[in-house]
């Protein structure tokens, strides 16, 4: 395993549809199991594949905390089904958007369906913070960041922010 370059904002690649896994073979797994390391370390609790640079539809997510054993979950092709009218509201931030967090209200529960690192078909129901990173991680396949759910204002005032951060690494 090893670890990945994790792509910030402005990078546009995190805006991208992210495309269907026809096949859970060798590859996926290897990505899957870099991801999961790349999240340990930066550390996070949830990591799709775009923010690695990978354009499909893959997510690894572990809510164990320090001190407990690692629980990793990986969901391939995740596709919410149902979702609860009640609604909850966490305190976000994001891998691709370090140092930033910001209350995101979304479904309480729902149910997921996708494929484990093996192929299988799985289904999950989620409720709390599972829930949210579930939806958070399928939002960035979808091309969306947890930014997108907050007021223009506030997006728009993180974005340059990283667009001024981004030019200033490149030397411009």
């Amino acid at each position: 395993m090893s670890t990945l370059d994790i792509l910030l904002i402005p990078d546009q690649r995190l805006k991208q549809v992210a495309a269907p896994i026809t096949s859970v073979d060798t590859s996926v797994r290897k990505l899957l199991d870099d991801m999961l390391e790349t999240m340990y370390a930066a550390p996070g609790i949830g990591l799709a594949a775009p923010q690695v640079g990978s354009l499909i539809r893959a997510v690894t997510i572990d809510l164990a905390r320090e001190n407990e054993p690692k629980a990793p979950l990986f969901l391939i092709n995740p596709r919410i089904v149902w979702s609860s009218e009640e609604r909850s509201t966490y305190q976000e931030g994001c891998l691709s958007i370090p140092d930033y967090y910001e209350d995101v209200e979304r479904p309480a529960r729902v149910r997921v369906e996708y494929q484990d690192r093996t192929g299988e078909e799985q289904e999950l129901v989620a409720e709390g913070l599972l829930a949210t990173c579930i939806q958070h991680e399928i939002d960035h396949l979808n091309g969306i960041l947890f930014i997108d759910h907050i007021s223009r204002l506030k997006r728009e005032r993180v974005w340059k922010k990283f667009v001024k951060r981004a030019k200033f690494e490149a030397g411009e």
